[in-house]
C-alpha cells in the first residue's frame, strides 16, 4: 500500500507550542488530496503538535472520508525501521532531483513517497536538503515550486491516477481576490479546479484574508 510521508520541518507557534492554523489547514488538505484509500504519516512532530494535530483530525473526520492519518514524534528514518521499509523503497520528492516523477514510479518500485518541509518558502530555502543527504532515490515535480499539499496531490495524480505531470491542469502564481480593493498573489503552483481556480485548503481563503487585514493593523 502506497503511503505519503510528511517530515515536519516547520517551527511550532511560539506562544501555544502547537501548529499554526495555516499549517493545520495544509495538513488536512493533504489527506483530502491523497484520496480516500490513502495513508498519510506526519513525522518529526513535537509531542504537543502531534497530540493537537491528531485531535484536529478526529474532529474533522465526523461524517467525512479522508485518507487515513497517523502522527508521529519520531522522524522518517525511525519510522522506516519500525515498519521495516528499506531506503530504496522510499521516493523523496526533491526539486533538485535529476528525474521527473512518472506514472511508472507508482507501479511497485516505491511504497512510500516522502515530502520534506512545509509549505514552501519564497524564496525557497531548500529544506529538502536534510533528507537528500540520507540518500533516498528522488524525483522532481517540475520547475515551479508548489505548496507541500499541492505536491502531495500531484504525486497522487501521477502515481495512482497515471496522469503524467504535463497533463495535470495547473495555475501558477494565482491572485486571490477578496473584494475590489483587497487581493494577494500566491507565489506557488497549484492544481486547477474545474472552474480554473487554484485548489486551496478549506478555510485557507478566509485565513489569508484575515492575515491580510492584520497586516494593516497599526
Amino acid at each position: 500500500m502506497v503511503a505519503f510521508i510528511i517530515e515536519h520541518m516547520e517551527e511550532d507557534d511560539d506562544t501555544t507550542k502547537v501548529l499554526p492554523e495555516w499549517v493545520e489547514l495544509e495538513y488536512q488538505q493533504m489527506r483530502v488530496l491523497a484520496g480516500n484509500d490513502g495513508t498519510v504519516h506526519f513525522t518529526h512532530l513535537s509531542s504537543t503538535s502531534s497530540t493537537s494535530l491528531a485531535s484536529a483530525f478526529r474532529k474533522s473526520d465526523a461524517g467525512k472520508t479522508y485518507a487515513q492519518a497517523e502522527t508521529h514524534t519520531s522522524g522518517v528514518v525511525d519510522l522506516m525501521k519500525s515498519m521495516n521499509v528499506s531506503l530504496e523503497r522510499v521516493c523523496l520528492l526533491d526539486p533538485k532531483a535529476a528525474k521527473e516523477l512518472s506514472p511508472a514510479d507508482g507501479d511497485g518500485s516505491f511504497t512510500w513517497f516522502l515530502f520534506g518541509g512545509i509549505l514552501g518558502d519564497d524564496p525557497p530555502r531548500d529544506r529538502t536538503s536534510e533528507l537528500r543527504a540520507l540518500g533516498f532515490p528522488a524525483r522532481h515535480l517540475g520547475p515551479i515550486q508548489m505548496t507541500t499539499d499541492t505536491a502531495v496531490g500531484v504525486t497522487k495524480l501521477v502515481i495512482q491516477d497515471k496522469l503524467p505531470l504535463a497533463q495535470i491542469p495547473y495555475i501558477d502564481f494565482p491572485t486571490i481576490t477578496f473584494n475590489a480593493r483587497e487581493s494577494v498573489e500566491m507565489p506557488f503552483r497549484y492544481i486547477a479546479t474545474a472552474n480554473a481556480e487554484p485548489t486551496l485548503p478549506s478555510g485557507m481563503r478566509e485565513l489569508l484574508h484575515k492575515d491580510l487585514n492584520k497586516s494593516f493593523d497599526f
